[in-house]
């Protein structure tokens, strides 16, 4: 898939240390428009954090490279939904985090990640892909809305005064 000049490729990676990279402009997005909730991206902390998370059977990493530079990443996992009491069975493939950086960003690489995730669905025998985003994440609420996606459920909560 040719994106620009050079040749755009999506493939699975465990390497924490550049998705620890990539992560600073979705967690700088993110610290900005809830300072209350994120923390200050550190490196380290977040290095580590990934480093304990990426081989996790549960989770695949998908890196987003135009030709040698690498320009964003998807953090998904197959989760699979027990019957219960309440509700039929079902399973879906969930996106943690989506992250294309900062001056990469309105080029189509989101929605080839996107395309991307949708094959691992369709193979997997999915046809539910899930994930949550902050409310006054325009930039996520646009690009979602964009890629088709629907709401069907609302988180809400009420702050306590004591």
């Amino acid at each position: 898939m040719r994106i620009g000049e050079k040749e755009m490729h999506i493939r699975q990676t465990n390497d924490y240390e550049l998705v620890a990279k990539l992560n600073k402009a979705v967690h700088d997005l993110h610290v900005n428009l809830y300072p209350e909730y994120f923390k200050e991206y550190n490196f380290e902390e977040i290095k580590t954090f990934f480093q304990k998370n990426i081989d996790k059977e549960e989770f695949t990493f998908l890196l987003l490279e135009d030709g040698d530079l690498p320009l964003g990443y998807a953090w998904i996992e197959i989760r699979n939904y027990p019957d219960n009491a309440f509700k039929k069975p079902y399973r879906s493939v969930f996106v943690h985090q989506i992250s294309i950086s900062e001056n990469q960003r309105n080029k189509g690489y989101g929605s080839k990640l996107m395309e991307e995730i949708t094959e691992i669905a369709k193979a997997n025998g999915i046809n539910k892909i899930e994930l949550d985003y902050w409310l006054n994440n325009e930039i996520a609420k646009n690009f979602y809305k964009k890629n088709e996606f629907v709401k069907y459920r609302e988180f809400i909560y009420k702050d306590l005064a004591f």
